[in-house]
């Protein structure tokens, strides 16, 4: 990353940092799609499993990486700040941190899979896919936080494409062991949406080794001495890591866990619904990609801004990354209208399933437009390291507006499933506005004489 001198400029480098996080996102949502578009084709009942099992997973990997990633601006900002001698020791204690959390994460999820999925009506082989589906998955926690950990820290440096590589070579990873543990293939068993969550778990650790070896061997990555000396634990600078990290990691939650509780709420109506609806919300996430890599380039660039005192240049690229996400938003809505016949049979060849995939795919519309505003701001924010609101503003607009609508829409109205869905398209709107409201006091604040680019209460 260098300092830029004018707007064209500024697209420029906005873009040569988005591009390669846009290509990994989508690559890392592919991987999602197509575990979910073949367990579509194993059988109904595989593809609700894994839907069950994904929306338990999701909500905790995402909510804990979002924790691993406050390493992204305090890097940023370093760089920006000419510290870079500082910048190895940071990684190693986020790298000590994703291990004490993934160990957690591993304790409270041996002690809770079985009541939560004993907690639900699920029909017997629904129950069995999603139970061995996280069992499997679990295999690959560690090494995922590892991971994160070093993208972030890549990504940081603005070598994007590096991280994109790294993403491009494990989807035939991915795609190709789940292509054969799902369906049977080459002499393996036939495991249905079991064989994803092995997929999954075998290419985290395929991932954490290629950035571990990038890392520690080749430039401009060795000059930063990352693993050139040993760090033992320091629990201050844990202190310092998750008071950023922490904030992101539960803005992420809400949002995430929101649509996870949905999708198990919905665990009441039959094997068809819940299939569609996950359809639908695994290609909703699949277009969320593009304003979530906005948001982690915008974290990057004015983290690296506002470290170097430009108020004026990250004021600049804010603008500039929430006007891109608002008109690919306006783009993809009207391709998503044309096509939903096309989307829907990707997932599955039973008529009924295609038919409620269709109607739910009007509402991931909406959703992504709301998304379009949203995360981009959060990201921004980031980088100012103003974290705590995104954090209170996820709170109130998903858990005490979107769910709780969509509760009494999908039960007491004519909606039925759908309003789960008019609940949660409420909650990302008024999130939307919340969240472009503090960036502008935030701005201001930061705009009058004498104030620096410190964090701001």
């Amino acid at each position: 990353m260098k300092e830029t001198q004018n707007l064209k400029q500024k697209y420029v480098q906005f873009l040569q940092i988005l591009v390669p996080i846009l290509i990994t996102q989508v690559t890392l949502s592919l991987m999602t799609f197509f575990d979910t578009m073949m367990s579509g084709h194993a059988s109904p009942a595989d593809l609700a499993g894994a839907a069950i099992g994904s929306s338990l997973w999701v909500p905790v990997q995402t909510g804990l990486s979002g924790i691993l990633m406050g390493i992204t601006p305090i890097v940023s900002q370093l760089i920006g700040a000419e510290q870079k001698d500082k910048v190895g020791y940071h990684v190693i204690q986020a790298l000590w941190l994703a291990i004490a959390v993934g160990l957690i994460v591993l304790l409270a999820g041996s002690l809770s899979i079985s009541p939560l999925l004993n907690s639900m009506n699920l029909e017997p082989k629904v129950h069995h896919v999603a139970f061995y589906f996280l069992v499997s998955i679990s295999t690959g926690v560690l090494p995922l936080f590892g991971y994160i950990v070093l993208r972030s820290f890549i990504d940081a440096l603005g070598q994007t494409r590096i991280s994109m590589m790294v993403t491009l070579i494990s989807l035939p990873i991915n795609v190709g062991v789940g292509y054969l543990l799902i369906f049977g293939r080459g002499g393996f068993p036939r495991l249905g949406g079991i064989g994803s969550g092995i997929a999954s778990a075998f290419t985290y650790w395929c991932i954490f080794l290629i950035a571990l070896f990038i890392v520690h061997r080749t430039a401009p990555f060795t000059s930063y001495g990352v693993f050139r000396k040993f760090h033992r634990v320091s629990l201050g600078k844990w202190r310092e890591l998750m008071k950023i990290g922490v904030p992101i990691g539960f803005a992420i939650f809400f949002e995430t866990a929101v649509f996870a509780a949905v999708t198990l709420l919905m665990s009441r109506f039959d094997t068809q619904t819940i299939a569609a609806h996950q359809a639908a919300n695994n290609f909703a996430s699949t277009l969320y990609m593009i304003p979530l890599s906005i948001c982690l380039a915008l974290t990057i660039l004015v983290g690296f801004e506002t470290g170097a005192s430009r108020l004026k240049d990250a004021r600049q690229y804010a603008a500039l990354g929430v006007s891109t996400a608002a008109c690919m938003a306006l783009v993809l809505a009207v391709l998503l209208m044309l096509f939903r016949q096309g989307v829907a049979q990707l997932y599955s060849n039973d008529p009924g399933v295609v038919t409620l995939i269709k109607h739910f795919l009007i509402y991931a519309i909406f959703f992504q437009m709301s998304d379009a505003i949203a995360t981009p701001t959060q990201g921004v924010l980031r980088g100012y390291k103003d974290v705590n609101p995104g954090f209170w503003i996820s709170l109130l607009a998903y858990w005490i507006i979107g769910l709780p609508l969509g509760f009494i829409l999908a039960n007491y109205t004519h909606q039925g499933p759908y309003g789960y869905w008019v609940g949660l398209i409420t909650g990302l709107a008024v999130a939307a506005v919340l969240l472009l409201r503090r960036l502008v006091i935030i701005q201001r604040k930061l705009n009058r004489p004498g104030l620096t680019a410190e964090p701001l209460k």
